[in-house]
């Protein structure tokens, strides 16, 4: 039973990453306006970029390979785009902040998801 649990739990954790990063090279050039809004160098490359770790670390983590770079990886990326992209302090429309809030707090959540599971390896 703790096995099945394992094995579904690591793929509905993945399976957030994994959307997102398809959604990354689904709206790749929405994406590179905005990340050219927030001075990222060189946009459309970091969205492909992080779009291909998206899917890269989950997969290599439910495959049970290099599982701490993975997650790692995942870490950074998270915390990172956070701070740099979801910093709600700094914006002035309610509801453009509520939903900024909301998301910073969902990637913090999910880095200390993350660290505790590389905790656990």
């Amino acid at each position: 039973m703790e096995t099945l649990l394992l094995v579904v739990g690591k793929i509905l954790f993945a399976s957030i990453f994994v959307s997102s990063g398809i959604g990354h090279f689904k709206a790749a050039d929405y994406m590179a306006g905005y990340a050219q809004s927030k001075r990222v160098p060189a946009p459309k490359f970091a969205v492909l970029a992080s779009g291909a770790l998206l899917i890269i670390a989950p997969v290599l983590f439910l495959l049970g390979i290099f599982e701490a770079l993975a997650l790692a990886s995942l870490a950074a990326f998270l915390l990172v785009t956070a701070f740099v992209f979801h910093a709600y302090w700094t914006v002035q429309d309610p509801g453009i902040k509520q939903s900024e809030q909301l998301t910073f707090l969902k990637e913090l959540s999910l880095a200390g998801a993350v660290l505790v599971i590389l905790a656990l390896l």
